[in-house]
């Protein structure tokens, strides 16, 4: 007996590796920049719209509602592993070292990295990272891929999230995972199904080929 195992790869050969991040520098633009600064200046975006998702905040405590897993997942699916992980460190990094980009309220600057939300902001970068190779891939092609891998993502952040919630706040599993995962469900997936549905839409905008813009 035979096990179909699903193709990971949806991609063509010529598409493989490309993100939609490589078909928003105009061409002409994209023709007079080096490739370093090309890929430079999305990593900047990318940390940007994740900084300004995190303004975007409901207070409630031991964690708050905010669009930064939005801005999360959306950022790592647009630029790919590298970029996508590179713009989520620059992110934590500017954040660790006192600038306002995290969520408003409690602590912020290193003491939030290593407080009780600090894993979220760990699982940002692994999630945009697995996202990002999951669009490389062509994940992000089909909404039923979009979705999955959006989903992955935000699981990725829970997984890291909650055992640090709970180790720092000293609290039970019920408490962390109420507090820092159930509340937070139907949001969550709200958001998911949002940045899932950018990326198939986008995708048969531009024509899927570089050739086609």
């Amino acid at each position: 007996m035979t096990i179909a195992i699903p193709r990971l790869d949806r991609s063509t050969a010529e598409e493989r590796g490309l993100t939609l991040a490589d078909f928003l520098v105009p061409i002409r633009l994209g023709e007079r920049t080096p490739t370093w600064v090309r890929h430079l200046l999305l990593v900047f975006a990318g940390t940007l719209i994740v900084a300004v998702c995190a303004q975007v905040v409901i207070p409630t405590q031991p964690v708050p509602f905010t669009l930064q897993s939005f801005g999360v997942l959306t950022v790592g699916a647009a630029l790919g592993f590298r970029r996508g992980a590179l713009a989520l460190l620059l992110y934590v990094a500017v954040g660790a070292i006192g600038l306002s980009v995290f969520a408003p309220g409690g602590p912020q600057g290193f003491a939030r990295l290593v407080g009780a939300t600090g894993g979220y902001l760990v699982g940002f970068v692994v999630a945009a990272a697995i996202v990002g190779r999951l669009a490389e891939l062509g994940w992000d092609r089909r909404i039923g891929g979009s979705l999955a891998a959006m989903a992955i993502g935000t699981a990725v952040i829970y997984a890291i999230g909650v055992p640090w919630l709970k180790v720092v706040s000293s609290i039970s599993w019920e408490a962390a995972v109420a507090g820092g995962m159930t509340k937070f469900l139907i949001w969550d997936a709200a958001k998911l199904a949002v940045a899932a549905g950018i990326f198939p839409v986008a995708w048969w905008i531009i024509g899927r080929r570089p050739e086609d813009r």
